[in-house]
């Protein structure tokens, strides 16, 4: 054991070390007035800031949960660590030196075991970084440049390389002084059959650090393409007294500053991810380190955005494609809402993760990317509606029943109604407000919703059924004022069946263009039909009266065929704006451009007609 700290020391350390900088690099502070700084408490959950911190003082307290103390208090208790440990890590963060009594020379030199594990990374990182450089490097070298990075990107991030030996990292350790105990505790070395063993072998090698900015684990990629060499394409540091991987994201220490600006995060899957972000003009991005994103993992993003009930800050989160979006967003449903609320995801388009697409197409790619976020409610929906065809009534039942629980998760109401009418919209129900009656009942505010008739079983509307017939009326009693328009326009334009049927037999007699009409047109159109029900309806149509105050003129019968273009165009806008937002314009861009084409085409279309038929009023 080391000698006890000299009291003078941590009177120095308690008074040099700025409790504003340690604070600082774990939680967001921003001016509280008064000259004090406030922030979200690490030390127990909140989304209001009830954390103060006393610059002048150097003190802080909590008003949510109490807690309170100084420098050296704040570290033990953020970080675990014993009283020693924070003494000399906040010694050596400010270049403070310790004086160790009632002990000999040795035992002066000795320190904690966080201490010594820190120190042990350092060399490590040092050694690593030295052999990225030497010849039997190569293949990390070359690693590097297929993906984009030059040996300035490499010193960037401290990038080296871990020689093939067994034991050629141990061996520099311990001339060093490192103990055995000391060398597998920190996770630098393994326990072999003859002693210590490198952990890390012919591996391209990250440092991960802490917030700090101190080495506290690394991760490695596997090099060897020896197909008997089954070890894991990467490989992490295990857990220690340093390093805890639920506590740490890497790039955190490079990102923190423009996280804190900007109010966003960008979580990537891996290392060379982080990188290409950053070098992609997205200095945000931050990756966990061999374990799924988790709790702790939101507390540290939640004091760097100053996370607050106001609901400001974003996190986005880009994943490699839609199976690990899928899982990811319907998991994050079991978490704290509000911060749900402020998460987004973008997948890469064809399956790739932001270091290959910035490789393929350049920067700007990852940043449009990351623009392309969508709310992560609106992605988990989307994907489960994904697993049901809507284009059959059971589909749209399943549909209902998947996402209803999902909306119902949702604790703002305002949101949770917003994002039931989308569902509406989504699965392309007529039935407004029934999404909405389900999330209410599963949230036990309201009874079960009792299902609408379908838009194909209510009955027609009567102002469409109007223009429908004075149509068809012109066509059967005055064809050359409807010529040769309506032998253009689509028999689906009716939506009444037996007014339809008669259109059809017009096509089937020629058509009006050329036909001058009268007793020898009516008599064409019978002799056509092949239902009585069909010739009674033309006998009918033909003595009718038109509902024209004025003339029956070529402008009357201008106005009807516009207003009939136009109520069918808005019908089939209506049925393709859902079918198109049920389409996935990453993964179905060819069926999502031509749809999108058509609707462009169809409002073109329907206000023109309108204009047309304006005019001719």
């Amino acid at each position: 054991m080391a000698g006890r700290i000299r009291d003078a020391d941590v009177v120095t350390v308690r008074e040099r070390a700025s409790l504003v900088d340690i604070v600082g690099e774990r939680v967001q502070l921003r001016p509280a007035g008064g000259g004090r700084l406030k922030g979200l408490c690490p030390f127990h959950d909140e989304k209001s800031p009830s954390f103060s911190v006393n610059p002048q003082l150097n003190v802080y307290h909590c008003f949510g949960c109490g807690q309170s103390g100084d420098v050296i208090t704040f570290l033990r208790e953020s970080e675990h660590l014993s009283f020693v440990e924070a003494i000399e890590l906040l010694a050596g963060r400010f270049g403070i030196e310790l004086t160790y009594e009632r002990g000999n020379a040795a035992a002066g030199r000795q320190s904690s075991q966080r201490t010594r594990f820190v120190e042990a990374n350092k060399v490590a990182a040092a050694f690593f970084t030295e052999q990225l450089a030497s010849p039997c490097a190569e293949v990390a070298r070359q690693f590097l440049a297929e993906r984009g990075f030059d040996r300035g990107a490499a010193a960037t991030y401290g990038l080296g390389y871990a020689p093939a030996g067994w034991d050629t990292l141990v061996k520099l350790l311990r001339t060093k002084g490192f103990s055995d105990a000391e060398l597998v505790g920190s996770g630098l070395a393994s326990e072999g059959k003859r002693g210590p063993i490198d952990r890390f072998r012919n591996r391209l090698v990250w440092p991960i650090t802490e917030m700090t900015g101190e080495v506290v684990g690394f991760g490695a990629r596997k090099l060897s393409t020896d197909p008997s060499d089954d070890s894991p394409k990467y490989l992490n540091t295990p857990e220690t007294a340093l390093y805890r991987k639920g506590h740490v994201l890497y790039g955190l220490d490079k990102a923190k500053k423009d996280i804190a600006r900007s109010r966003q995060a960008v979580v990537v899957e891996g290392y060379t991810d982080v990188m290409a972000c950053h070098l992609a003009g997205v200095p945000t991005a931050v990756a966990t380190c061999g374990t799924a994103f988790g709790a702790d993992h939101i507390g540290l993003l939640r004091r760097m955005l100053m996370d607050s009930a106001a609901l400001t800050g974003e996190v986005i989160f880009l994943f490699d494609g839609d199976a690990a979006g899928q899982k990811a967003a319907l998991k994050a449903f079991d978490s704290d809402q509000s911060f749900v609320m402020q998460t987004f995801i973008a997948v890469s388009p064809g399956g790739s993760d932001p270091c290959e697409l910035r490789l393929a197409k350049g920067d700007e790619a990852v940043r449009d990317l990351v623009a392309s976020r969508v709310p992560l409610v609106e992605f988990a929906l989307q994907s489960t509606l994904t697993a049901y065809n809507l284009e059959t009534a059971e589909g749209r039942s399943g549909a209902v029943e998947a996402t209803a629980p999902l909306v119902a998760k949702i604790k703002d109401h305002g949101i949770r109604r917003r994002y039931a009418t989308w569902v509406e919209g989504r699965i392309g129900l007529s039935d407004e407000g029934f999404v909405v009656e389900r999330v209410a009942q599963l949230l036990g505010r309201g009874a079960p919703p009792q299902r609408r008739p379908a838009a194909s079983q209510r009955p027609l509307d009567a102002a469409a059924l109007t223009v429908e017939r004075e149509v068809i009326k012109l066509a059967v009693q005055a064809p050359v004022l409807v010529a040769p328009l309506l032998d253009a326009i689509q028999s689906d334009a009716w939506t009444d069946p037996a007014l339809r049927a008669v259109r059809e037999l017009v096509e089937v007699a020629g058509g009006v263009t050329g036909q001058p009409g009268g007793e020898g047109w009516v008599e064409l159109l019978r002799e056509v039909a092949d239902q009585d029900v069909v010739r009674d309806m033309v006998l009918r149509l033909a003595v009718e009266p038109v509902f024209c105050d004025g003339d029956v003129d070529d402008r009357y019968a201008a106005v009807q065929l516009a207003r009939l273009q136009e109520l069918a165009y808005a019908r089939r806008i209506a049925e393709l704006k859902p079918a198109l937002q049920r389409v996935n314009p990453v993964s179905e861009a060819e069926k999502y451009t031509r749809m999108f084409t058509e609707l462009v085409q169809l409002e073109q279309a329907m206000r023109a007609v309108r204009e047309r038929g304006v005019g001719d009023l």
